[in-house]
């Protein structure tokens, strides 16, 4: 046999080979489990699993921080929804619901529903479910006046931009829920859409402190009005606002309680499920919706609950009653919110907002800047004098209008003989010094006949001081602007 001949055929067979595994098609056995690429596909918490008591507590305190906010608008909300019809509530809030109130004047310094009222605009509000329908928000003409409607989702969010730094026109406007799929009569100017079925809406227009001012601004006053789109017809309606019935209240120094932490918890799957998680929260709703349904099952898990509640108010709501954890500093000892009603994911912020200041602006509308303590970090207090200068050009720089608020320890005006809660620039009387700076002056004394018409008259205790800037200009917004040191004087 010829070895050569032998070695070139296996050789050749080998390659056949080789060339036929080549070109068959070979099985691949998947190895990869899926990536996740949408929240539905990544798993949360499984029904039944056990829990510690522990990881009760802390799922529960950080379900109390986030809901906060919401509970305590599902509360305002509800209570709205039992005034029969528009009225002023213990004769000085507006309140409706599936339609709007509004003042003919200033807000009245025996409010109490919400905290940081201020006097340097005429206010309407209303809460509306738009579910049952949508609403038609007439726009009046306002000139050359500042105004804006703020209106607010379930979470405290403005979804809107309506007013005068968005060039909004008069005429009428749509407001729909999550689920309206209609389309809007021609005559309506522009949709808005909130992302929840209920929603807030705040009218918000600048007023001079003058008599001929208030006079003024009564036409455009009596022009504002939202009303279900069945009831449209095209046609501006009129309301004389001047004669909303009282609707009484209980008296009460402090804020209504919108939040009762005995019950928070059986209130929160319901607000749960009125407000949809945004984009990112599945994981979130998915935690404490876990606990909630185990809590549901086991009165001892229950009761846990109720008790993590109880603390995490004390411990972890009532201290952002101070300026100095609400927001970040903004120089000499003053604070500012972040994300102004348009919170996100920033929980902290939103509920140290509703529990001082609830129903923020956005940043663009309104920049808000406050402090309980003078510039050497010792609380604000009555018995003392202090003065707030600004140098000579530098008043808060903004398009629209700005203001100095004084309020007493609960965040509420202190009752005072002149009747004065804030100055600023609705204020025609404001003098300044010789060389072109302002001071103003709060303390619970006078200081002095010449300087009186720049005095904010406080308490004999604590008391805390509030800048607005609305439509500030970038300085502001950036952080380039400071707000002047508060001074104690001797």
């Amino acid at each position: 046999m010829n070895c050569g001949i032998l070695k070139s055929s296996i050789l050749a067979a080998l390659l056949g080979c080789a060339s036929a595994l080549a070109l068959a098609p070979i099985a691949v056995v998947a190895q990869q489990v899926p990536i996740p690429e949408t929240a539905a596909q990544v798993p949360g918490p499984a029904p039944g699993t056990a829990m510690t008591k522990a990881y009760m507590q802390t799922v529960g305190r950080m379900a109390y921080l986030w809901g906060w906010a919401l509970v305590n608008m599902a509360n305002r909300i509800a209570a709205t929804a039992k005034a029969p019809e528009p009225g002023l509530l213990a004769g000085s809030l507006p309140v409706a619901y599936n339609r709007i109130a509004v003042l003919t004047g200033y807000i009245a310094p025996n409010e109490r529903s919400i905290t940081c009222p201020n006097q340097d605009v005429v206010y309407g509000t209303g809460f509306f479910n738009l579910d049952k329908e949508p609403i038609v928000f007439q726009v009046p003409d306002f000139g050359d006046r500042f105004w804006v409607y703020a209106l607010y989702d379930e979470r405290t969010d403005e979804f809107s931009e309506i007013g005068k730094q968005y060039g909004t026109k008069p005429g009428f406007y749509l407001m729909v829920g999550p689920k309206w799929t209609g389309n809007p009569p021609a005559s309506i100017n522009a949709v808005v859409r909130s992302s929840t079925a209920t929603v807030f809406a705040v009218p918000r227009i600048f007023m001079d402190d003058t008599l001929e001012d208030h006079a003024a601004i009564q036409p455009a006053l009596s022009q504002i009005n939202f009303y279900p789109l069945s009831q449209f017809d095209g046609k501006m309606k009129t309301t004389d606002w001047s004669k909303l019935p009282n609707i009484p209240a209980p008296p009460s120094s402090g804020e209504t309680k919108w939040v009762d932490p005995d019950t928070y918890f059986d209130q929160l799957p319901a607000v749960m499920k009125q407000v949809p998680p945004l984009p990112g929260e599945e994981a979130l709703y998915a935690w404490i919706g876990s606990v909630v349904d185990a809590a549901a099952k086991d009165p001892e898990f229950k009761a846990t609950l109720k008790e993590t509640a109880v603390s995490a108010e004390s411990e972890m709501i009532t201290p952002l009653f101070a300026w100095r954890y609400n927001g970040r500093p903004s120089g000499n000892g003053w604070n500012s919110p972040v994300n102004n009603a348009e919170w996100g994911t920033d929980y902290l912020n939103r509920t140290g907002s509703a529990k001082t200041n609830m129903f923020d602006n956005r940043p663009e509308e309104t920049k808000y800047i406050y402090t309980d303590d003078d510039s050497e970090g010792q609380p604000l207090d009555g018995r003392n004098a202090y003065a707030i200068t600004f140098a000579k050009g530098e008043t808060p720089p903004v398009k629209g209008f700005w203001s100095l608020t004084l309020y007493n320890e609960e965040h509420f005006f202190h009752p005072n003989a002149l009747g004065r809660y804030s100055l600023g620039t609705k204020n025609k009387t404001l003098k300044s010094n010789a060389d072109g700076s302002l001071t103003l002056y709060a303390g619970a004394k006078s200081p002095g006949a010449d300087k009186e018409t720049n005095w904010l008259p406080a308490p004999d205790g604590h008391f805390s001081l509030y800048i607005r800037a609305y439509w500030a200009d970038e300085a502001i917004l950036n952080g380039q602007w400071k707000p002047p040191a508060v001074t104690r004087l001797q």
